[in-house]
C-alpha cells in the first residue's frame, strides 16, 4: 500500500459524506420547496432564497478558505455561466416546475441527471462511453418516458407532457451543464465560487425582480420556515457539499449519488402518506438501473486506468 494511498481513502471518503448530505439536504429542497410555492412565486422563492443565502456564504468562504478573492474573480466568466446554470436556472425551473407536478414525479424525472451528466462528460471531457454505459442511458431515458406517460405511451403520444414534466427535464438539463462545468472551469475554491455565483444571481435577478412588483415575502410562519430552511440547507449546505466534492470525484461518478433525491423524497414521501402511482415505481426503477449500469461502467473504465 502507497504512503498516500490513506490520505487518498479518506478525501474519498468525505467527498462521498458530502454528496449524500448534499443530496439529503435537496431532497428537503423538493418537499419543502412544493410547499412553499402554493404561497410564494417562483421568482421571489429564488431571489429570496438566494438573497438570503449570499452573506453566509461570502462569511464561510473568507473564514475558512480565506480566497485571494481578485483570483476568484478573475474566473467571473466561468461563475457567470454557472450562476445562470445552476443558481438561476435549475431552482427556477424546478419551483416553477412544483407548481405542476408533485414533488416525488420531479424527483423521479430528476434521476436521469446522472445518466446525462456522463453524456456530457463523453462529449466534453471525451470520457469514453462503453456499450454498458450507452445502454444503460437508453434505459434511464425509457425509463423517465415510463414515468411521463403514467404507464400509458398512447396517452403520451395524444396529450403529449405536461408543463411540469417540461420544466423539471429543462431543470435537469441546467444542472447537467452545471455539473460537467464545474470540472472544466479554472480551479477556485468550491465555497467562495459558489458565494460568488450566489452573488451574481442576486444581481441579475434583483431589477427584474422589483420591475415586476418587488419579491413576494412570506405571510405566514409556515411559508417563513419554509423559506429559510430553503435559504440555508440545500442553498448554502447542498451547494458546500456538492462542490467540495467535485474536486476529488469526477462528475460523471458524483452525478450516481443524485439517485438519493429521489430515495429520500419517496422516503419522505411514503412516511407523509401522499399517493403515488404504479407508473412512478415502475420508471424509477428503471432509471435507477440504468443510471446505475451507466455509472458502474464509468467507474470500472477508470479502475483500470489506474
Amino acid at each position: 500500500m502507497s504512503a498516500g494511498s490513506s490520505p487518498a481513502r479518506s478525501r474519498v471518503f468525505w467527498a462521498v459524506l458530502a454528496l449524500i448530505g448534499a443530496n439529503l439536504f435537496w431532497a428537503g429542497n423538493y418537499i419543502v420547496g412544493e410547499s412553499a410555492v402554493q404561497s410564494i412565486d417562483p421568482l421571489s422563492l429564488v431571489f429570496l432564497r438566494w438573497a438570503l443565502a449570499a452573506v453566509p456564504l461570502l462569511v464561510l468562504a473568507q473564514l475558512i478558505e480565506k480566497p485571494d478573492w481578485r483570483t476568484v474573480l478573475a474566473t467571473w466568466r466561468w461563475q457567470l455561466v454557472s450562476s445562470l446554470l445552476g443558481v438561476i436556472g435549475f431552482t427556477l425551473l424546478l419551483y416553477i416546475a412544483l407548481q405542476y407536478t408533485d414533488a416525488f414525479n420531479a424527483s423521479l424525472i430528476s434521476a436521469v441527471n446522472p445518466a446525462l451528466i456522463v453524456v456530457a462528460a463523453a462529449i466534453v471531457l471525451r470520457e469514453k462511453l462503453t456499450p454498458v454505459g450507452i445502454a444503460g442511458v437508453v434505459a434511464a431515458l425509457i425509463g423517465v418516458i415510463v414515468i411521463l406517460s403514467g404507464g400509458d405511451l398512447g396517452r403520451l403520444l395524444t396529450v403529449g407532457f405536461g408543463w411540469g414534466e417540461v420544466l423539471m427535464l429543462g431543470a435537469v438539463l441546467a444542472w447537467t451543464g452545471y455539473s460537467v462545468i464545474g470540472r472544466v472551469a479554472p480551479k477556485t475554491p468550491p465555497i467562495a465560487a459558489t458565494a460568488v455565483q450566489v452573488v451574481i444571481a442576486v444581481v441579475l435577478l434583483a431589477p427584474i425582480s422589483f420591475a415586476t412588483g418587488g419579491p413576494q415575502l412570506p405571510q405566514t410562519p409556515t411559508a417563513l420556515w419554509a423559506l429559510l430552511f430553503i435559504a440555508l440547507l440545500p442553498s448554502v449546505g447542498s451547494y458546500l457539499l456538492w462542490n467540495s466534492a467535485l474536486t476529488v470525484i469526477p462528475p460523471s461518478r458524483a452525478g450516481v449519488f443524485l439517485n438519493l433525491i429521489t430515495v429520500f423524497v419517496a422516503l419522505f414521501t411514503i412516511v407523509a402518506g401522499h399517493p403515488y402511482t404504479l407508473a412512478q415505481i415502475i420508471g424509477g426503477v428503471i432509471v435507477t438501473a440504468g443510471v446505475v449500469a451507466t455509472n458502474l461502467a464509468g467507474t470500472a473504465r477508470s479502475r483500470a486506468r489506474t
